[in-house]
């Protein structure tokens, strides 16, 4: 029975109850779904220029944070800040402008993942003097090795999903608890590269805390993604 069929059924049943109620089933299940997010076919967005941007700021950074004076540090803090806003800048301005394109899709997790790892690993070069315990070299390594290292995993791990069935790439797709990860990393970062200078020295402590937060969610997030990719594989036997 064709599509002309069905609706002819329906017409003549619709005087009675059981037909009305199959004639609205009908409509709505013929009602047009909403169109997915169309992605830009260029390649240089808007968006996708501020992540660019990013990723240019990193050599910036490096030769900023070993200028030892007060505009170098400066400089470093602003540099960090204005990466952290154009982090969530591009994001809003490709959903809302639909600019949205498969090249800045594929940067912007790379741009955000090198101005971390570049700005932990800076910080890991000139231990932090802690207030009560005086220089402790690991104070700031250690919780750098758990963020880069989950990132560094989750990197491998979102490639195999990918190649894999959309199941394991909804498994692995960003989560509120990814965003309060990143947010807590930028708060912490910026607190720790202006604490630098002798003005915000008092602001140590906090940054360290929050790394160490950033740290706990980034380990916590990680075990999250691994338990739903557990559940679609044993699902698939």
């Amino acid at each position: 029975m064709g599509e002309e069929d069905t609706v002819t059924v329906d017409q003549n049943s619709y005087g009675s109850g059981k037909g009305k109620d199959s004639l609205l089933r009908n409509r709505r299940s013929s009602s047009p779904l909403p169109p997915p997010p169309q992605l830009s076919s260029k390649v240089l967005t808007l968006p996708t220029v501020l992540t660019l941007g990013r990723v240019a700021a990193v050599p910036i950074l490096v030769a900023t944070f070993y200028v030892d004076c007060w505009w170098g540090r400066t400089a470093t803090t602003s540099i960090f800040i204005a990466a952290a806003i154009t982090d969530w800048l591009d994001g809003y301005i490709a959903r809302k402008m639909r600019l949205g394109s498969a090249f800045g899709a594929f940067l912007d997790p790379v741009a955000d993942k090198l101005m971390v790892a570049a700005t932990l690993i800076l910080l890991c070069t000139k231990p932090m003097d802690a207030i009560v315990l005086g220089p402790v070299p690991w104070l700031v390594t250690v919780p750098s090795i758990a963020i880069i290292g989950r990132e560094i995993t989750m990197s491998a791990v979102r490639e195999w999903a990918a190649s894999q069935n959309g199941k394991l790439s909804e498994a692995v797709a960003v989560n509120s608890l990814g965003k309060w990860k990143t947010a807590t990393q930028m708060i912490a970062l910026t607190i720790l590269l202006a604490s630098r200078d002798s003005s915000f020295e008092r602001l140590l402590p906090s940054g360290i805390g929050l790394l160490y937060v950033s740290a706990g969610l980034s380990i916590w997030s990680l075990v999250v993604y691994m338990r739903k990719i557990m559940k679609v594989l044993l699902k698939k036997k």
